[in-house]
């Protein structure tokens, strides 16, 4: 299970954002993860909770959001969400596409107390 050192990677990074600010309090953070990541959302947010004991992340609140899969279309000159993780083939006209979205693994904000 490799949720546990992203887990610890996030809180690590969090802190010190928050220390280079004057101590900020972290409330919430804001995740995406893409669906192509190979990360199981809910193992990260077991694993989020216990990497935040004893910590000043400790009660704050992972909020994690999927980022679908999007394809461009050289062919087609089109880019569109895939309809299945099996088939990354054009819709339109079948040809092969190029992966634009989806692995995504980043904090994208924070919430911080007043």
């Amino acid at each position: 299970m490799h949720e546990i050192s992203i887990a610890i990677s996030i809180v690590e990074r969090v802190t010190e954002e928050c220390e280079s600010r004057g101590g900020l309090v972290v409330t919430a953070v804001h995740l995406s993860l893409g669906m192509l990541a190979g990360v199981d959302e809910q193992a990260l947010l077991f694993c989020y909770k216990a990497a935040c004991d004893g910590t000043f992340l400790e009660g704050s609140e992972l909020i994690v959001e999927m980022v679908p899969v999007t394809v461009f279309c050289p062919s087609c000159r089109t880019e569109c969400c895939v309809e299945s993780m099996h088939n990354f083939a054009c819709g339109r006209c079948m040809s092969a596409t190029q992966i634009m979205r989806g692995h995504e693994l980043e904090v994208a904000a924070l919430e911080v107390a007043a």
